[in-house]
C-alpha cells in the first residue's frame, strides 16, 4: 500500500456532520459503485444489492429509522446494502450461466461445483444463508470506505438503524431483499469538529502477529 493509500485512511474518520450544500458528482457514484460490484464475495456469488439514495425528500424521513442519526438526512447520498432473502438453485445457476457468459467455460467444467452449490444451499438454514450473505455485505461495505478515502469522499458506516423499517419503507421484501447496513457519503460539514481529532488505533505491532 502506498504512502498516499495510507495517508487517504488516516484522513477518513466517521463524519458527523456533513455539508448539505456538497454534492458528490455523478462520476465519483460511479466509482463507487463499480468499486462496489467489484468487490469480493464468498464463491464469487454476490448475494448483496447496493440501493444509492439521493432524493432529498427520502433523506429527510430516514433520521426516525435510523435512531435520529441526521447524517442519513444532510448526506449527499445514502448507500444501503442489501442481501437475498434466501439463495435459490435458480440464483446459483444464474452465476454459472454468467461465469459460461463471461469466460467461454463449458457446462461439463462448471457443473459439478454448481451442483455442490445447489445442494449446499439447499441443506444450510435460512438464517445461515442470512448471516453467510450479511458478511459479504460488511466486506464491500469496507471496500466502499477505502474507496471513498483514496477518492476524498467522505462517509459515516451505520448499523444503528432499523432494518425492518427500512425494509418497509424500501419495499425490499418485494425485491426478496433485506437491509443490513447503511452508509452516509459526501462531504465533511466545517463545523465538525470531529475531523480534527487525532485517529485512534493501536499499534501496528499489537494488531498484527507475523509468522516467518
Amino acid at each position: 500500500m502506498s504512502k498516499n493509500s495510507i495517508k487517504a485512511l488516516q484522513w477518513r474518520y466517521a463524519t458527523k456532520n456533513f455539508d448539505v450544500s456538497k454534492i458528490i458528482s455523478e462520476g465519483k457514484i460511479s466509482i463507487l459503485k463499480e468499486a462496489f460490484n467489484l468487490t469480493a464475495s464468498s464463491y464469487g456469488l454476490q448475494p448483496v444489492k447496493l440501493l444509492v439514495v439521493s432524493n432529498a425528500k427520502i433523506k429527510k424521513e430516514l433520521p426516525p429509522m435510523t435512531m435520529n442519526q441526521n447524517q442519513v438526512k444532510d448526506a449527499s447520498h445514502v448507500l444501503i446494502f442489501c442481501i437475498e432473502e434466501t439463495i435459490s438453485s435458480e440464483f446459483v445457476a444464474k452465476y454459472f450461466n454468467l461465469v459460461a457468459s463471461v469466460r467461454n467455460t463449458s457446462e461439463e467444467i462448471l457443473e459439478p461445483f454448481k451442483n455442490i452449490l445447489m445442494e449446499d444451499f439447499k441443506k444450510k438454514p435460512l438464517n445461515d444463508i442470512q448471516n453467510w450473505a450479511t458478511n459479504q455485505a460488511y466486506l464491500a461495505m469496507g471496500n466502499l470506505l477505502t474507496v471513498c478515502a483514496l477518492e476524498e469522499i467522505d462517509s459515516c458506516p451505520i448499523e444503528g438503524f432499523s432494518p425492518m423499517e427500512y425494509d418497509i419503507y424500501f419495499n425490499l421484501k418485494e425485491k426478496g431483499l433485506r437491509s443490513v447496513l447503511v452508509l452516509a457519503i459526501g462531504y465533511r460539514a466545517k463545523d465538525d469538529f470531529f475531523a480534527a481529532f487525532k485517529k485512534v488505533r493501536k499499534g501496528v505491532e499489537e494488531c498484527v502477529i507475523e509468522i516467518k
